[in-house]
């Protein structure tokens, strides 16, 4: 299999040029606008599907290391069967990479809030990414507190729960200091959890307050489309779903699923009893969620 291609929709909003140090030195590259290649920086034309391409066209190193290492992760299993999806170490124009696959931490807090709510949920949707995308995932999320040394490892941070959640002066610092350095908080309502997250999140961003993200914003349309924005699951107050927001700079670095409850939807089907389409809808904007929190993490 060519490593410099892979079977992937590419994520929209991604707008950051790469660079990978191969034997003769660093050569940017960028996915082509249309096809599957991974084509030099300076492209005029792709030489394979030979569409036109536009400056701008770029994607993050994060995302396309993931891609290329999907491309070549068929190539290390054959040669080494003890090697998984989590890793690849075969790269573009002959570069030795090693990817470590990303995953999705779940966020400890304290405060009496059941953090740990919904096990089923990460594991479940982690096997979905991967199914779905083609993207090398971990096979099971983590845990990080907001002062744990490797927190800056985590591009995707997750907060659920029903009851409140308390950060201390140090975790509100720390929250700042990784959003702001490019990482992404999910927040799932799982029904109690609102008022304190709306408190805690002030803390962090007195002048940034909570908004409704629009629904043509890029994580509506990364993979599916949700031309309404966020979808229903669980009934909750019986009041529309809403996706809510904190942008720093532009960017979308929180997202708050209210009144929606993904995190319902992503669990076993025994669990809650949802129907297969709700379920559905959840999983697709779950893989929508990752796909973005990768697209747009900056390089930390």
């Amino acid at each position: 299999m060519d490593a410099t291609r892979a079977t992937h929709d590419w994520p929209r909003g991604a707008a950051r040029p790469v660079r990978f140090e191969g034997r003769n030195g660093g050569t940017k590259v960028k996915p082509c606008r249309t096809c599957d290649c991974v084509i030099p920086d300076d492209a005029r034309q792709c030489p394979h599907c030979r569409v036109r391409q536009r400056k701008g066209d770029r994607v993050p190193q994060t995302v396309l290391s993931l891609i290329a290492a999907a491309a070549s992760a068929a190539v290390v299993a054959d040669a080494c069967p003890a090697a998984g999806a989590a890793t690849a170490t075969r790269g573009l124009a002959g570069a030795a990479v090693t990817i470590e696959a990303p995953g999705i931490a779940r966020l400890r807090y304290d405060g009496g809030g059941d953090w740990y709510a919904n096990p089923s949920s990460l594991p479940n949707l982690l096997v979905e990414i991967r199914e779905r995308t083609g993207v090398p995932v971990a096979a099971q999320p983590e845990e990080v507190g907001l002062t744990d040394p490797d927190l800056a490892d985590h591009p995707y941070l997750y907060a659920t729960g029903h009851g409140n959640m308390s950060l201390s002066p140090l975790e509100v610092e720390r929250l700042r200091g990784y959003l702001r350095a490019g990482g992404f908080l999910h927040v799932d309502d799982n029904y109690g959890l609102d008022e304190s997250f709306r408190r805690e999140i002030a803390r962090a961003f007195p002048d940034t307050p909570l908004a409704e993200v629009p629904f043509d914003h890029p994580v509506y349309h990364m993979q599916y489309d949700f031309p309404n924005g966020l979808p229903k699951i669980h009934e909750h107050d019986g009041e529309p779903a809403q996706g809510l927001g904190i942008f720093l700079d532009g960017r979308l670095t929180v997202f708050y699923s209210y009144q929606s409850d993904l995190g319902d939807g992503w669990e076993d089907a025994a669990v809650h009893g949802d129907a297969a389409e709700v379920r559905e809808q959840a999983f697709r904007m779950g893989v929508n969620l990752f796909l973005y929190a990768l697209s747009s993490t900056s390089e930390r």
